[in-house]
């Protein structure tokens, strides 16, 4: 199994980015709102079953996805230091069945990521599209740090496609 985690700040463009490289690659794509959506209907984001269930959810299918020999592209918005245990969960479950994971930060201009976040595609998708709370995460989390102790191959996308981000993805990890 092989695993490309792509991870940035809301708005940097994962979800497009991802969708492109999984046609060049036929990976399967896992969103991270997938498992989001899955728990929302029933718990308020943020609160601990909430963030339980997620966390869970998310485990699980790489897990199955590992232990089956399935490729997946998985997104994620990482905050360093609150989110290390998770990454290193879902390390350490994809890598006990024998899989690879290959990391990849997206990054963009604040700018160009405060227009991204209030694109109409995000609010059909259910994303965040509120700009303040956008800001109050940027002042809260630190979303623009590399995963420590993890080799991430680092994308500016400011004024790259989606297309152009997803072949170098597939050209740096031989896909």
């Amino acid at each position: 199994m092989n695993l490309v985690f792509i991870y940035g700040p809301p708005g940097v463009g994962k979800f497009t980015v991802a969708t492109e490289l999984a046609a060049l690659t036929g990976y399967k794509l896992f969103h991270n709102h997938q498992s989001i959506d899955a728990v929302r209907p029933v718990f308020t984001f943020g609160e601990e079953p909430f963030n339980r269930l997620v966390t869970q959810i998310r485990l699980l299918v790489l897990e199955e996805a590992a232990r089956e020999g399935v490729d997946v592209i998985f997104t994620f918005v990482y905050a360093s230091e609150v989110d290390d245990q998770l990454v290193a969960d879902l390390c350490e479950v994809v890598e006990r069945h024998g899989g690879q994971i290959q990391f990849v930060q997206l990054t963009c201009g604040r700018d160009v990521l405060e227009q991204r976040v209030q694109q109409q595609g995000r609010a059909t998708m259910g994303k965040l599209t509120d700009i303040e709370r956008v800001r109050d995460y940027h002042a809260q989390y630190e979303l623009f740090s590399p995963i420590a102790g993890r080799d991430s191959l680092v994308i500016d996308n400011s004024d790259l496609s989606a297309r152009d981000a997803a072949e170098r993805i597939v050209a740096r990890f031989g896909l």
